[in-house]
């Protein structure tokens, strides 16, 4: 499944979730953007200063808090590595 059609697909399953905002649409936006560059790996591996800029994030705790609800709601599936020389993995489920 490509990018583009990944965005597509989320846009549809959050239509009608309240819970989501603008930041959380940023921040997947900013994931399928970093997939597309680094050649579409599975899973997804990236540090956060990398998304962080990408998103146009200016707070790590704001970041944090929000790819972890992503994680929660169920729209990827984060693994975080508490590692500072090792990326955290990012999966993106079907959905």
């Amino acid at each position: 499944m490509s990018a583009q059609e990944r965005l597509s697909n989320f846009f549809a399953a959050i239509a009608k979730d309240p819970r989501i905002n603008s930041t959380h649409i940023g921040i997947y936006a900013a994931l399928l953007e970093h997939w597309k560059r680094n050649g579409y790996p599975s899973p997804l591996e990236a540090f956060s200063h990398e998304l962080i800029g990408l998103a146009k994030l200016s707070s790590r705790d704001t970041y944090f808090k929000y790819i972890r609800e992503l994680s929660e709601y169920g729209y990827i599936r984060y693994e975080r590595s508490l590692n500072r020389n090792v990326r955290s993995r990012i999966h993106f489920p079907l959905i």
